[in-house]
C-alpha cells in the first residue's frame, strides 16, 4: 500500500511550510490564552431547595417540610441522588443529577415541582430558595483581615464593602465571601420585667418601632404649578433620636422607648470568631468563576489586594491558604518534565542516528507537533490542567515515534547509495502504511473514551482528546514534514553499501530469532507462562481512586457537643492551635469557631483549623505523614471529635448507610464501628449521627390557646424575637451615610437564658390582646436532634475515618470482610456514595472501555490489513504490555488508581507499534517472494533498529515523570511506570513471540482457507483480475 503524501509534501514544500506555520501560529495563541486549573472542570448539576422557618427543630422540619419537598422533586427525570441536611431553622434538600442533564433545565424542573406544594407547607416558613450549584472545588484563596484601630465589626464592613465589592469586579471571580466577623446593628435590648409591667410583647414592640421608624411614599400634589411627590419621613438622624421614640402602650398613653430598654450601637451576638496565629481577624474566601483560569484570577486578586493596602496601610490583609500555589506548582513542574522528556528523547534520538541533521529533522516533530494540540484543546473548550498537561508529557516520546520510523527508512535508503532527495520519495511512501496504521491505532484506543459517561469519564476524555489531537499532529508532521527536511537537510552517505556491517548486536538478536521460531511451542509456552505469572501478581496491588496529593494545607474539621456555646467552641479550637503551634512544618493556623455555609446555617459547636504548611522540599514528612503525626496532639482535647478532610470538604474514608428505623440504625453503626476500629490503618474512627442537644421545651395547654385566641405560630415568633432577634428582613432600619444598620430587638443577654424571665414575657392574640406565656403554656427541659441527615429520603448516617498506610480499596476490602458487616440485618442498606461510588464506576467503567477500545482496534486493523488473523498477531503484544505494567506497579509500591488506568488505557495504544512494523514488513516480504522464515527473519533484522530507538525514545520522555518530586508526584509517576514496564516487557517480547504467533497464524490460515474456498466459486484468478 503505497500512499503518496509524503511525495506531494516533497515536491510542492511552500504549502507544507504554510500549513504548519499557520497551526503553529493558531497553538501558540491558544496556549497562551487557555486557562490553568488544577482539574478539568467538571459541571455538577446540582439544585438546592433551601427552607428556613427560625426556631423550628430539626425533627418538625423534617415531617412538616423535607420529606414534602423530597417527595415533590423525586419524579424527575435524571437525578443522581437526593440528600437533605436539617438543622435548627434550616432545611437544606441538594439534588444531584447525572452529568448529562443541563443544569439550568432541572433548576426550572424543580421550582416547578416546589411551586406546585408550596400551599402544602407551613405558611410561616420563608419563601423557599432554590438555587443552581457551580461546583469548582471551593475557594481557591482565603485571605484574612486584621487591624490594631478598627473592631471586628467594622472590619466586617469593610470586607463586605470594600474588599468584596473591588474583587467581585475582577473577571474570573464568581464570588467573595466573609468567614467570621460580626455585623453592626442599633441594639434595642427592653428590659422583660418593663414589657411584664406594661403588658407589651416584644413582637409589638418591635413591629411599634418599624411603622414609626420608616420612610413611606405618601403620593404627589401640585402646587405653584409644579408637581411634588409627597415623603413621610419617619426615620430617625442619630441614636438619641431613636432613643426619644414615643410608643403606644394603651388608650391615650404613651411611652419613649428609652423608658423601657436600652439602645447602643452595637454588634449582633457573634456565632462565629476567626483567628491567625491566635490573633482575631476577620476572614474571606475567593471563588473563581466556571472556566475561568486559576492563575489569571489569583494574579487579578493579588493585585486588587496590594492597591487596597496602599490605600488602607492601617488594615493588614494576608494571605492564609491558596491552591493556586498547588496549581502553579504543578503547572511549571509538568512544564519542566515535559522540557526535560523532550530533550532526553533528542538524546536517544542523537544517540541512534548519530548525525544531528537527523537528529533535527526528528526532534522539529516535537514542538509541531505539541503546538497545534494546544489549539485543538482551545476548541474543545478544555484547559491546561493536571490531565492535559500529563497528557502531553506522557506522549512526548510517542510524537517523534513516526519521525524516528520515517528519517530511519530513509537513511537506510541513502546507506543503500540513493541520493537523499530520491530517497525521501522512496522511502516515505514505503513505510507510510505503518505509520498510519500506528497513529490510527493509538486514536482507535482513545475513541471510545469519548463516549464514557459519569465523573470518571471527564477525565478520561480531557486526556484521550489531547493524545489523539497530538498522534494525529504527529502523524501529519511525519508524513508532511519529516520527508521534506530529510530531502534537503541530509547529506549522501559516504559509504558504499558493502561497507555497511551488520551491528553484533543484531547479528545476536537473529540467532535469537531463529532459535524461537525452531522451538515454537516452548517459545510460545514461556510467554504465556510469563503472562499467567505477571498477571496473578495483580492481588498484589491495592486500589483506590485518586492518589494522595500535597497541596501544603491541611483542614481539619472540629466538632464538640451540640449546644456548646461559640465561646467555648473557640476555646477549644485555640487549645488545639497551640499544641500544634510547635510543629515545624506549620507556617501558619487559621481558625474557625462556628462553621457557617449555605446548608446549615451556622454551627456554633463545629469548628476548622486550617494549617498552611512549608513547601513540600522543604519538610521531611509528607502531607499525609504529618496528618498522622498530629493525631496524638489533636486528641488531647476529649470533648472535641476532629476529622481531616480535602480541599473539597471529603473525608479520606466514609460509608454511608441508610435506614427505615433510626434507632436500628444508630445501633448497628456502633457495632460496625467498634470492629472497623481493630483494622490497623483504620485510624480516627467514628460514627456521624445526629448528636443530641438540650432544648427548651414549649407545650401550649389546648384548651387554653382556645380560650385565649392566642396562635402557636405567635408564642414561637415571641420567643424566637426574645432570645435571637428579629431577621434583618422583618427589622426597622437605621440610615448611615453608605449603609443601613438593623435595628434588633432582643433581650439583654442575663434575661434571654432565664427561664422564668421566659415564661414570664406576653404573647400576643387574635384580638390584639397580650397574654402572658405562662398562663398558656409550659416550659421543660428535653433532648433533641441537632442534626438530621438524609440521603434518597431515607435517615443516613455515616462511618468515617482517617486512612495510614492502607488505600481506600484495601480499607473497603478489610471493612467487608468483618462479619459485624456481612450481619447487617436487611433494614440497614449500604449506600455507594463519594469516593467509593466513584472508584467502583471507574472499575466498571474502564472494563467496558478497553472491550471497545480493542475491538475498535481490531477493526482498524481488519480493514488495513484486509485480513482476519494478523490483526490477531498484532493484538498479541496488549497482554505481554499489561504484564509488564503489572510487575512495575508492584515493584514501584503503586496502587490501581485513576492515573494507572489511564495509563494502562494509553499503553494499549502505543504497544501495538511494534507489531505492526513487524507484521507489516513481513508481509511485504513475503509478496516480494522470500519464505516466511526468510522473510520474518529479514523484518526483525530490518525492524529492530526503529522499534528500540521508538521504545527508548518513549521511555526517555517518561523518565522525568518517574524521578520528579513535588506536589502532585504522586499523581503522575504511578502512570508513567505502568506506561514504562508495560513498553519493555512488550518490547522485548514482540521481538521474539511475535514472530512465533505469526508463524502459527499462518498456519492456521493455510489450513482454514481452503476449507472456506470449498463455499465460495471465487478463484485466485478471479482476485488478480484488475478492475477497473
Amino acid at each position: 500500500m503505497k500512499l503518496q503524501l509524503s511525495s506531494w509534501a516533497i515536491t510542492r514544500p511552500i504549502p507544507t511550510i504554510v500549513i504548519f506555520l499557520a497551526l503553529t501560529i493558531a497553538g501558540i495563541f491558544s496556549f497562551i490564552n487557555l486557562p490553568v486549573t488544577a482539574n478539568p472542570v467538571i459541571n455538577f448539576p446540582i439544585v438546592t431547595v433551601t427552607v428556613t422557618q427560625d426556631g423550628s427543630s430539626p425533627t418538625e422540619l423534617e415531617n412538616a417540610v423535607t420529606k414534602q419537598v423530597e417527595r415533590a422533586v423525586s419524579g424527575i427525570p435524571g437525578i443522581r441522588h437526593i440528600s437533605s441536611t436539617i438543622t435548627e431553622g434550616v432545611s437544606t434538600t441538594t439534588v444531584e443529577f447525572d452529568l448529562n442533564i443541563d443544569s439550568y433545565i432541572a433548576t426550572n424542573d424543580i421550582r416547578e415541582q416546589i411551586s406546585q406544594i408550596r400551599s402544602d407547607l407551613p405558611q410561616t416558613i420563608d419563601e423557599p430558595l432554590i438555587n443552581r450549584i457551580d461546583v469548582e472545588g471551593g475557594a481557591i484563596l482565603r485571605y484574612a483581615v486584621a487591624s490594631d484601630n478598627q473592631s471586628i465589626a467594622d472590619l466586617s464592613w469593610f470586607v463586605d464593602d470594600t474588599i468584596s465589592k473591588q474583587l467581585i469586579m475582577i473577571p474570573g471571580v464568581q464570588k467573595v465571601s466573609r468567614l467570621g466577623g460580626a455585623e453592626s446593628v442599633i441594639r434595642v435590648e427592653p428590659d422583660a420585667n418593663k414589657l411584664a409591667a406594661l403588658q407589651l410583647s416584644i413582637v409589638s414592640l418591635n413591629e411599634l418601632l418599624r411603622s414609626v421608624h420608616q420612610n413611606s411614599a405618601g403620593g404627589s400634589s401640585k402646587y405653584n404649578a409644579l408637581q411634588h411627590t409627597i415623603r413621610v419621613l419617619g426615620e430617625k438622624n442619630n441614636i438619641d433620636e431613636i432613643k426619644n421614640i414615643q410608643l403606644p402602650v394603651g388608650e391615650q398613653q404613651w411611652i419613649k422607648l428609652d423608658d423601657i430598654a436600652t439602645i447602643y450601637h452595637g454588634q449582633k451576638t457573634s456565632k462565629t470568631f476567626s483567628q491567625l496565629n491566635g490573633a482575631d481577624v476577620v476572614g474571606f474566601a475567593v471563588f473563581r468563576a466556571k472556566d475561568s483560569s486559576d492563575t489569571v484570577v489569583a494574579a487579578g486578586v493579588d493585585n486588587a489586594i496590594a492597591e487596597l493596602k496602599q490605600k488602607h496601610p492601617d488594615i493588614d490583609i494576608q494571605l492564609v491558604s491558596s491552591t493556586v500555589k498547588y496549581t502553579e506548582s504543578s503547572y511549571h513542574l509538568t512544564i519542566q518534565t515535559l522540557l526535560e522528556g523532550a530533550f532526553l528523547t533528542v538524546i536517544i534520538v542523537f544517540f541512534f542516528l548519530k548525525s544531528w541533521r537527523a537528529t533535527l529533522v526528528a526532534a522539529v516533530a516535537l514542538p509541531l507537533s505539541i503546538l497545534p494540540t494546544f489549539f485543538i484543546l482551545a476548541l474543545f473548550g478544555y484547559t491546561l490542567n493536571s490531565i492535559t498537561l500529563l497528557a502531553l508529557t506522557l506522549v512526548i516520546g510517542i510524537l517523534v515515534d513516526d519521525a524516528i520510523v520515517e528519517i530511519e527508512n530513509i537513511q537506510k535508503y541513502i546507506e543503500r547509495g540513493e541520493r537523499p532527495y530520491l530517497a525521501a520519495l522512496k522511502a516515505s511512501d514505503a513505510i507510510g502504511f505503518a505509520i498510519v496504521a500506528i497513529t490510527l491505532t493509538i486514536v482507535a484506543v482513545f475513541l471510545p473514551v469519548s463516549f464514557i459517561g459519569g465523573f470518571v469519564g471527564k477525565y478520561f476524555v480531557p486526556f484521550g482528546i489531547t493524545v489523539s489531537a497530538a498522534v494525529l499532529s504527529s502523524l501529519l508532521v511525519a508524513r508532511l514534514v519529516t520527508p521534506l527536511m530529510a530531502a534537503y537537510l541530509l547529506l549522501p552517505s559516504k559509504r558504499t553499501i558493502t561497507e555497511h556491517t551488520t551491528p553484533q548486536w543484531i547479528v545476536n538478536y537473529t540467532k535469537l530469532l531463529l532459535a524461537t521460531l525452531k522451538h515454537r511451542k516452548l517459545a510460545l509456552s514461556l510467554a504465556l507462562m510469563f503472562l499467567v505469572g505477571s498477571v496473578s501478581t495483580v492481588a498484589y496491588l491495592p486500589a483506590g481512586f485518586m492518589p494522595e496529593g500535597d497541596i501544603s494545607v491541611s483542614q481539619i474539621e472540629v466538632e464538640l457537643p451540640p449546644g456548646t456555646p461559640v465561646e467555648e467552641t473557640q476555646q477549644a479550637i485555640i487549645h488545639m492551635a497551640s499544641l500544634l503551634h510547635q510543629r515545624e512544618e506549620i507556617k501558619s493556623i487559621y481558625t474557625i469557631a462556628g462553621i457557617s455555609d449555605d446548608a446549615e446555617g451556622i454551627a456554633q459547636h463545629k469548628g476548622q483549623l486550617i494549617l498552611t504548611l512549608t513547601e513540600p522540599d522543604e519538610r521531611e514528612m509528607s502531607q499525609k505523614q504529618f496528618e498522622n503525626s498530629i493525631a496524638h496532639l489533636l486528641q488531647q482535647s476529649p470533648d472535641a471529635r476532629y476529622t481531616f478532610s480535602n480541599s473539597d470538604g471529603n473525608k479520606e474514608f466514609s460509608l454511608t448507610f441508610t435506614g427505615t428505623d433510626p434507632q436500628e440504625l444508630e445501633h448497628q453503626m456502633h457495632i460496625l464501628r467498634d470492629s472497623i476500629a481493630k483494622i490497623k490503618g483504620i485510624n480516627n474512627v467514628r460514627v456521624v449521627k445526629p448528636l443530641l442537644r438540650k432544648e427548651l421545651i414549649v407545650k401550649p395547654i389546648t384548651r387554653d390557646l382556645g380560650r385565649t385566641a392566642v396562635n402557636v405560630d405567635e408564642i414561637a415568633n415571641t420567643l424566637r424575637v426574645a432570645t435571637m432577634g428579629e431577621a434583618n428582613s422583618r427589622s426597622a432600619k437605621f440610615n448611615l451615610p453608605e449603609r443601613q444598620l438593623a435595628l434588633q430587638v432582643i433581650l439583654p443577654d442575663y434575661q434571654k437564658d432565664d427561664v422564668n424571665v421566659l415564661n414570664n414575657l406576653y404573647v400576643r392574640n387574635n384580638q390584639q390582646q397580650n397574654i402572658p406565656i405562662k398562663s398558656i403554656a409550659n416550659i421543660d427541659f428535653s433532648d433533641g436532634p441537632s442534626q438530621i441527615d438524609r440521603i434518597n429520603r431515607s435517615r443516613k448516617m455515616s462511618i468515617e475515618g482517617n486512612l495510614e498506610g492502607l488505600t481506600l480499596g484495601e480499607a473497603l476490602e478489610s471493612v467487608m470482610a468483618l462479619p459485624e458487616y456481612n450481619a447487617l440485618p436487611t433494614s440497614v442498606t449500604q449506600l455507594e456514595y463519594g469516593d467509593m461510588e466513584y472508584m467502583n464506576d471507574m472499575f466498571n467503567r474502564f472494563s467496558t472501555t478497553m472491550l471497545f477500545s480493542i475491538l475498535l482496534v481490531f477493526a482498524i486493523l481488519i480493514i488495513l490489513f484486509k485480513d482476519f488473523m494478523q490483526p490477531i498477531t498484532i493484538l498479541a503484544a496488549l497482554p505481554f504490555s499489561i504484564g509488564g505494567a503489572i510487575i512495575a506497579l508492584v515493584l514501584y509500591g503503586a496502587m490501581i488508581d485513576l492515573p494507572v488506568i489511564i495509563g494502562i488505557l494509553m499503553l494499549m495504544g502505543i504497544v501495538t507499534k511494534n507489531s505492526i512494523l513487524l507484521v507489516e514488513f513481513i508481509l511485504e516480504k513475503e509478496r516480494s517472494g522470500l519464505s516466511r522464515e526468510l522473510a520474518i527473519v529479514e523484518a526483525g533484522q530490518e525492524r529492530i533498529r526503529p522499534i528500540i530507538m521508538t521504545t527508548f525514545a518513549m521511555i526517555a520522555g517518561m523518565i522525568p515523570l518517574v524521578l520528579t518530586t513535588g506536589a502532585d508526584a504522586g499523581f503522575r509517576a504511578p502512570m508513567a511506570v505502568a506506561v514504562i514496564g508495560g513498553l519493555l516487557s512488550s518490547t522485548v517480547l514482540s521481538l521474539l513471540f511475535v514472530p512465533v504467533i505469526y508463524s502459527f497464524m499462518d498456519d492456521l490460515k493455510k489450513k482454514i482457507l481452503p476449507l472456506l474456498a470449498k463455499f465460495t466459486s471465487v478463484t485466485k484468478a478471479d482476485r488478480d483480475i484488475k478492475h477497473w
